[in-house]
């Protein structure tokens, strides 16, 4: 375990010195960011749609119980916003371009590709994985904005036409308004990078060292999806904590 952390910390220390070069690359990053975002938009979407409208029909009904039904859309807003929403897009993006990741570096390592670019004085590191990781960085937060305005829509939704809920429009986003500020939108953003960076050099870092063939291939995606997954959780909790000055009212 503390040999992979430590390779994984060698891997984005390199990954950063390198950097500098990622202008030359554009093209490459463009075209995984293509691959990441666009091809994952709409099932982020979807997702996001029902999480809101879950979330809406299991608190709603208690709310209005209480005389408190108004204060639904501040409620879900920042439920979604600040955690829901970064957590189960980083899974999806785990699941979904972690596995392939993994997998399309693994078979390069298995039929010795990337062997092949080292002989030819080509770093795979500049190459294979830096556009990979800056792709996935921005392609990750701008899902994230994505799925708070449909997973608000989705609460807006239910909410409306929910008889045990019946707040309307007006009020669901009224409060909405109201209690979600800035700070509240940037602690998610800030939670999807970091959960971005992760995923992109645990997911590299499994592919670059697959050995053992097809098999190996297999347990390389198997335990980038698991590791990511895991840091992903682990890291919610301790950003969580450090991003606390950023809520209102809230003071180490």
């Amino acid at each position: 375990m503390f040999q992979n952390l430590g390779e994984m910390l060698m891997l984005l220390g390199a990954t950063l010195r390198a950097l500098p070069r990622v202008w030359r690359d554009r093209r490459k990053v463009g075209e995984q960011l293509f691959d990441i975002g666009n091809a994952s938009l709409f099932m982020a979407c979807t997702l996001s749609l029902f999480i809101g409208g879950v979330l809406a029909l299991q608190t709603g009904p208690v709310l209005s119980e209480r005389g408190l039904g108004s204060s639904l859309g501040g409620l879900v807003a920042l439920g979604l916003c600040k955690e829901l929403a970064p957590v189960m897009m980083a899974v999806l993006i785990a699941g979904r371009i972690g596995s392939a990741m993994a997998a399309e570096l693994g078979s390069m390592r298995v039929y010795q590709e990337i062997d092949a670019l080292r002989t030819l004085n080509i770093n795979p590191i500049h190459y294979l994985v830096v556009p990979r990781v800056i792709a996935i960085s921005i392609a990750l937060p701008c899902l994230v904005v994505f799925a708070n305005l449909t997973g608000w829509l989705g609460g807006a939704v239910v909410a409306s036409m929910n008889d045990r809920i019946g707040v309307s429009w007006n009020a669901y986003f009224g409060n909405l308004r109201q209690v979600v500020e800035f700070s509240d939108l940037a602690n998610g953003m800030i939670k999807s990078f970091v959960f971005a960076v992760v995923i992109g050099v645990v997911s590299c870092h499994q592919g670059l060292t697959t050995l053992g063939g097809p098999r190996g291939v297999g347990r390389s995606v198997t335990k980038a999806v698991v590791n990511s997954i895991v840091f992903i959780l682990v890291l919610d909790y301790v950003l969580t904590r450090l991003l606390l000055p950023l809520d209102k009212g809230w003071r180490f």
